[in-house]
């Protein structure tokens, strides 16, 4: 969906994943410490973790090892 953000400053390396299906908090707690994995157009992929729930209609935040840039936002993810 989008990066992490606070009023003044953009985090790169957190992401918020809205998951099909996944409708409540309580469906998203049972994917916390899965690993998600984002695959560029030119075939690099990126890894990361989801880490904690995000609000209460299920979206999640995943923090990835190196930050992802702007054209992951709006594109599909493989949770593992």
């Amino acid at each position: 969906m989008n990066y992490r953000m606070s009023r003044s400053r953009q985090k790169n390396k957190h992401m918020i994943i809205q998951v099909e299906g996944c409708s409540g908090k309580e469906k998203a707690k049972e994917l916390v410490g899965k690993k998600v994995v984002w695959v560029s157009p030119a075939g690099k992929e990126l890894a990361g973790k989801i880490a904690a729930v995000h609000g209460n209609s299920g979206a999640v935040r995943a923090i990835f090892e190196k930050g992802l840039p702007g054209q992951s936002i709006g594109s599909k993810v493989k949770i593992e």
